[in-house]
């Protein structure tokens, strides 16, 4: 396996990525691959009636946060490659809320969208192995903050991982 990037320095990232980033523990390519394998286990064990489920009025349900999963994952990996080839343009924000609503991620099997999580990471993960030392460091700038391609990447696990706990407590432990 290629070599993980060292845990990003607090300078490589905006401050409110820095709880996505403390909640990944070991070496971020192993993490990834580990987390995919979870997410994975957790929604076979999901019965397929149970996707719309939301725990709260005015809360996505376990389909709609898988589908934000997959828009996030894709977003942070689009901003890596991108920074990674050095492109300088401004990446804008995304709001999470519209892209969830727009998504159709509630018209979707939970079969279906854990598939697309699946590839999706596969897919992240290629793109990160395929990065050298020194494209880790790279900067470039997304919704006003600079970033370094590591610090994407670790964000990238860090965010997953807080979902997949979040579906865990909230949706799956009632």
């Amino acid at each position: 396996m290629p070599h993980s990037p060292t845990r990003p320095r607090p300078d490589e990232y905006a401050d409110f990525y820095g709880t996505y980033i403390a909640a990944v523990e070991g070496p971020l390519l192993e993490t990834l691959e580990i987390d995919s394998r979870h997410w994975q286990t957790l929604l076979a064990s999901v019965p397929p009636a149970r996707g719309g489920y939301r725990y709260a009025p005015g809360k996505w349900s376990i389909r709609e946060v898988v589908g934000h999963v997959i828009d996030a994952e894709r977003m942070f990996s689009v901003r890596a490659m991108a920074f990674a080839r050095g492109d300088r343009s401004h990446f804008p924000s995304f709001d999470e809320n519209a892209y969830a609503a727009a998504s159709g991620a509630d018209r979707r099997s939970l079969a279906d969208l854990t598939e697309e999580l699946s590839a999706v990471r596969r897919c992240t993960l290629l793109l990160l192995k395929s990065f050298e030392e020194e494209t880790w460091g790279r900067r470039g700038t997304a919704a006003g903050y600079e970033f370094t391609v590591r610090s994407l990447a670790w964000i990238m696990a860090g965010h997953s991982r807080h979902h997949r706990g979040v579906l865990a407590e909230r949706y799956l432990e009632r």
